[in-house]
């Protein structure tokens, strides 16, 4: 028995080394809790949703994490993942008590009508939501076939959650970016931890398939549940793209499919 349990907190040890073990260990702390309440004048019964927001935006750091081992490929949507954890963060600070929970933020915008402002948390909510499906669905391609083509797998991850919601220069610059993605074993590695083998680092990501999927199908229904469409709200970025026109491995690329040409600098 105690043999088992010092293996346990061993297995426990080496999952925290990587950000996939990290991600297991903090959504299965994650819960979602729903309380029900009947008005006594009215024998109304009324559902109340509570979802911690300080776990669920630290996952969504080990998302970032995660995104930063694909490369450059990622910028854009890091970047917005960094945004909307911080607009979620500095409305948590403002009443750490009143805003604990992620559902009553969407509650008051709703209520406010100010869920669909640009610098909305309803918004926010949304665009980390997107993210995760991206996260969802590379990571069950990955798990599907360790050995598959890493390029093709985020670009049809992309295609499937991401790209409708973009507009067409953050589009652009992803789909140029994607000539950076690391192989796929080179992937996987990064993705390991000491001593740990592909089919390990693909138990864990089944694993976090595995709690990713209900916290998702919950978020979707929340978002629903408040009137934000998914459909609705879409992603424009400015992308300034500065490379090396003479680089053997992206440079004449890049620079062709923005159209710039010569030698001197030039904004795009």
């Amino acid at each position: 028995m105690k043999r088992k349990r010092c293996e346990m907190e061993e297995t426990t040890k080496k999952k925290k080394m990587t950000e996939i073990g990290s991600a297991i260990e903090e959504l299965s702390v994650l819960s979602i809790a729903k309380t029900t309440i009947v008005t006594a004048e009215t024998e109304a019964t009324t559902n109340i949703i509570n979802l911690p927001l300080k776990p669920l935006l630290s996952f969504c750091r080990l998302i970032v994490q995660v995104l930063d081992k694909i490369g450059p490929t990622m910028a854009v949507l890091r970047q917005d993942i960094d945004q909307n954890i911080q607009r979620l963060e500095k409305r948590w600070e403002s009443d750490p008590l009143l805003y604990s929970n992620l559902v009553e933020i969407l509650r008051q915008e709703a209520k406010e009508g100010s869920s669909r402002k640009p610098k909305s948390c309803s918004r926010a909510a949304l665009w980390l939501t997107r993210a995760m499906d991206f996260t969802l669905a590379l990571l069950q391609r990955l798990v599907k076939d360790m050995s598959q083509n890493m390029e093709q797998a985020i670009e049809e991850s992309y295609n499937l959650t991401i790209k409708p919601w973009h507009g067409w220069i953050s589009s652009a610059a992803f789909k140029v970016a994607l000539k950076l993605v690391p192989n796929n074993s080179t992937f996987i590695n990064v993705l390991a931890g000491k001593d740990e083998t592909h089919q390990m680092v693909q138990d864990d990501i089944t694993s976090l398939i595995s709690l990713l999927i209900p916290l998702l199908n919950q978020l979707h229904s929340i978002l629903v549940r408040f009137i934000i469409s998914f459909s609705a709200i879409v992603f424009m970025h400015f992308v300034f793209v500065y490379v090396q026109m003479d680089n053997e491995d992206y440079g004449e690329a890049v620079s062709g499919f923005f159209g710039v040409t010569g030698t001197a600098p030039k904004v795009k």
